[in-house]
This record gives C-alpha cells, structure tokens and sequence, in this order.
C-alpha cells in the first residue's frame, strides 16, 4: 500500500470564492510524514474571464505590495497551469492527501479550478484541515486552534509571507509537527 503524501497548498485569491473572484496564486509542498520535503509545486495565474477583485480583499492587498507583485508576475492561463499541476500531483510517490489552514478555503479554490479546468481532483475529496488537527492536539474548541494558541516548538523558523510557495512550504512543516505531537500523544495512550 503506498504511503500518504500530505501536499501542504496555499492560494492567494483576489476574493472570497471561484468564479466571480480568481485564484492569483497558488503553491504546494509535498511531505512524508517525516517532515521530508519530497516537492514544490507553484503557479501564478491570469485572472478568469468576467471575474474581478472583491473590495475588501483588494483594499487588504494593497498593503501586501512585495505579495501582490510576487502574484503578479509570470502568469499562466489557468488551464494549463492546472493541467501541469494534476501531472504533478500524480507523479508524487504516494497517495495525495491535501493538506490546508484553512483547508475549507484552499481546498475550495483549488479543487474547483481542477474540475473547471481538468475535469477530474486527484485528491478525490481527500482534503485534511490543520484547525481540526490543532483542536484535537489542543483539546480545544475549533476557533479557538489558532496558531497563536498552538505551542512554539511546533513552528519551524520559517516566514509567512503571503507568497504561496512560501506559506505552503511554512504551513507544511508545521503540519508535520504536529503530526508528530499527534504520534507522541497516541503512544502515550498505547494507541500505537
């Protein structure tokens, strides 16, 4: 049975959902459970036809100038882009699991311009949220499993940018720490 491979992603948009507002951005990180980083993936994108920028998440932009230009350059038509992604999802070595902060936003964006744009996701509906994750690890309610509630020692030196391969690679790691917490907690109990 091939091993789970968790492909941290983060999206920078110009709103809150797809359609009426596009995905600008958006980056992978691909980790064994080890914290291994098997591979990156990142995409800027042109803008879908007939959507434009909601403006409240333009006026928050505008004070993210070195993000937005970083979004900004290189553009692909989507199709593509996405094409190519699915391609490299499925050469991972081993079974995709997505992997969010949020990831009922992320995994929203992403897997609608997959199926806009390929016809097919291949996560299937495997999408795992880090909030969950922290609630559990926790022992706390959902909106309260902030990051700045979680513990330091899970947290790796690492910048959050609001460049998408930056924060994916940043929120993959942290990920696999508290994996790992949750492998510690689990032989404590004698789950294991």
């Amino acid at each position: 049975m091939a091993e789970e491979i968790y492909v941290s992603t983060d999206v920078e948009t110009d709103g809150p959902i797809p359609g009426p507002h596009s995905m600008l951005s958006f980056a992978s990180a691909a980790y064994l459970a080890d914290k291994t980083l098997v591979a990156t993936f990142s995409a800027n994108l042109e803008t879908l036809p007939g959507a434009s920028g909601d403006p409240t998440t333009m006026d928050w932009w505008r004070t993210q100038p070195d993000a937005w230009d970083a979004c900004r350059r290189d553009l692909e038509d989507p199709e593509a882009a996405m094409r190519r992604y699915v391609a490299w999802v499925k050469g991972l070595p081993g079974k995709p699991v997505f992997v969010g902060y949020p990831v009922a936003f992320d995994f929203l964006f992403v897997y609608w311009y997959l199926i806009r744009f390929t016809g097919e996701s291949p996560f299937s509906h495997s999408a795992l949220d880090m909030k969950t994750l922290a609630m559990t690890l926790l022992g706390t309610g959902y909106r309260d499993s902030t990051k700045r509630r979680m513990p330091r020692h899970w947290f790796d030196p690492m910048p959050h940018t609001h460049v998408a391969l930056d924060d994916a690679v940043e929120q993959g790691a942290l990920f696999c720490n508290m994996l790992r917490e949750l492998g510690k907690a689990q032989e404590g109990r004698g789950t294991l």
